[in-house]
């Protein structure tokens, strides 16, 4: 099912022929830069089936992406259910991650525009978060760009607080 479509992303649901390009992407070292670590085969299965259990459980979840003029996978953007101990959750995260050869031609931004419009007047969401580490400059920048304003600083509780990537920031957007 294609749940969403910008003038040039379709946000789909995920094929089992998306696992391949899918682990090639998690075992990138510069596309999980802002990551603790890059994904094996087998984690990236793991992280498949629960993308797909997330979509079964809540009718909404990351959504495999791909470029309407080649179909090319380039990765995932859509909405997850942070549920991490923090003052902000449980709450509706959205995120994003994308293949290199993907970066730098406003795909993240377009996708995740699309994701908050759907988000707020088909899923009847009120508000949206995103967190990434504050060194991942990138995606604070998507999230600017896609109306989101700064709420503080964190400490991410599953990474380790001596990481560079503890500090995390956290931004929000309500719906209009």
């Amino acid at each position: 099912m294609i749940y969403l479509e910008t003038s040039r992303l379709k946000l789909r649901d995920w094929e089992d022929t998306d696992l391949e390009p899918f682990s090639r992407l998690n075992a990138d070292e510069k596309v999980m830069k802002y990551f603790p670590k890059t994904l094996s085969s087998e984690e990236t299965t793991v992280f498949y089936k629960s993308i797909i259990s997330e979509f079964i459980e809540c009718g909404f979840g990351l959504y495999a992406v791909d470029v309407k003029e080649n179909k090319e996978f380039i990765g995932f953007i859509g909405f997850h259910r942070a549920n991490f101990e923090a003052d902000f959750t449980p709450c509706v995260e959205i995120g994003w991650r994308l293949k290199q050869e993907a970066w730098g031609k406003g795909y993240a931004t377009e996708g995740a525009a699309a994701c908050l419009q759907y988000g707020f007047k088909e899923l009847g969401f009120s508000d949206i978060y995103s967190f990434t580490a504050d060194v991942n400059t990138p995606s604070k920048n998507v999230m600017i760009k896609i109306g989101m304003s700064f709420i503080k600083y964190f400490n991410h509780p599953k990474i380790e607080i001596k990481s560079p990537l503890n500090t995390h920031v956290l931004y929000h957007i309500k719906k209009m």
